[in-house]
């Protein structure tokens, strides 16, 4: 059994929800990125393995239970990823499939055996708005970015994209022994070409489009349209041009960072990428709530639970807001929409908000997580209908 990519996706979301075979095994816990505090990760996690362990011997045999644990055991005593984990970590293992997932955001800890993946908390992370990527473009390497206000992290490595012109163009490649001395070297000004005569210049000039040509494709099918995230470009004005003259990536944005990204440390490139999408973030919620209120006063809006709920099963709900951080215990029955309000401290109580999200995920409504002081009301969900 191979271990994929731990990209988290719309399409791993979707592998996980297809999955048929029992037991599912989903481990949550919050992590840390730095020492000391990263020190505890490990051992919190052997203990959420432990947790697995006592509830799959209840049903299965040791040796399954064994073999179901050892990629979890595997993980447990990994040096290097323990020294390189972020807020949130999300494990999910069965019989024929193991998905590590490190996230930017803590998520509550939770070891659980079911006959489904519990995948809730993976939802809520890619519905969260404010998310983007970054495009690091140059002549020397292709870097590719993920984050959202607070963190930004390479996507290392990138499914399908070539990291340089080399490996973009292999034999096609115009001089190969000549690259360096073409391109030029690494700075904030460089990564200019530099030519003895136009001849040359052309197909030097081609080769940059062709690699510019790959990245954009492989960007598209492989991050932006599986992820829908907008996209930032970083790389120096005459990169830009060319790049946005030949993509076909409609996730990119208008507004890009013009600079080589070689030379910026990380939390700068996530600080300048922030403001280039904060606006449109602003924007975007200040839509949302308008187009709430209008539709509200047309009688095509709720933010009444109960009501929302009858509206989702009859698979009326077009956009779901719900409030991030914000859980309402109880059931919901999927079938009839009913909903019956519980005690949250009881560990058989649901969340509301979550299994509603689900259901009008289910019916093809679009749900998106915005912070509590940006949503239009205090109910902890706004809906808009289709009719």
């Amino acid at each position: 059994m191979t271990q994929k990519s731990n990209l988290l996706t719309i399409e791993s979301l979707a592998e996980l929800a297809s999955v048929q075979e029992p037991p599912c095994l989903s481990l949550y816990q919050p992590t840390h990125r730095s020492r000391p505090e990263n020190q505890q990760d490990p051992i919190r996690f052997r203990n959420l393995v432990r947790e697995l362990e006592v509830s799959l011997r209840q049903k299965y045999p040791t040796v399954e239970t064994r073999l179901l644990l050892e990629p979890f055991a595997a993980l447990a005593h990994d040096d290097a990823f323990w020294n390189h984990t972020r807020e949130g970590l999300a494990v999910l293992g069965g019989p024929n499939l193991f998905r590590v997932f490190r996230l930017q955001r803590p998520v509550a800890e939770l070891a659980v055996v079911a006959d489904n993946f519990h995948t809730k908390p993976l939802r809520r992370f890619l519905q969260s708005v404010g998310h983007y990527q970054v495009l690091g473009l140059s002549l020397q390497k292709i870097g590719l970015f993920e984050g959202n206000r607070d963190a930004l992290d390479e996507i290392n490595p990138a499914r399908g994209v070539p990291r340089t012109i080399t490996e973009a163009l292999g034999d096609e490649l115009t001089e190969p022994q000549q690259t360096v001395a073409s391109y030029g070297g690494v700075g904030q000004g460089s990564d200019a070409m530099h030519h003895s005569h136009g001849g040359k210049k052309d197909e030097v000039d081609s080769d940059a489009e062709r690699f510019f040509r790959a990245v954009d494709r492989a960007v598209l099918e492989h991050h932006s349209r599986p992820s829908g995230l907008p996209l930032i470009l970083a790389a120096l004005p005459q990169h830009h041009n060319l790049f946005r003259r030949i993509s076909l990536n409609p996730f990119l944005i208008a507004e890009g960072l013009m600079i080589n990204p070689d030379v910026l440390a990380i939390d700068e490139l996530r600080e300048r990428a922030w403001q280039v999408v904060e606006p449109q973030y602003q924007a975007r919620l200040a839509k949302l709530s308008e187009e709430f209120e209008q539709a509200r006063s047309k009688g095509l809006g709720n933010d009444d639970l109960a009501q929302v709920a009858q509206a989702a099963t009859a698979g009326r709900v077009a956009t779901l807001l719900i409030e991030a951080g914000r859980q309402i215990a109880g059931r919901l029955d999927s079938a009839t929409g009913r909903v019956e309000v519980a005690d949250l401290s009881h560990p058989q109580v649901d969340d509301l908000l979550d299994d509603l999200g689900e259901l009008v995920e289910k019916m093809g409504g679009q749900i998106l997580i915005v912070p509590a002081d940006l949503m239009p009301v205090r109910t902890g969900l706004a809906a808009t209908y289709r009719y």
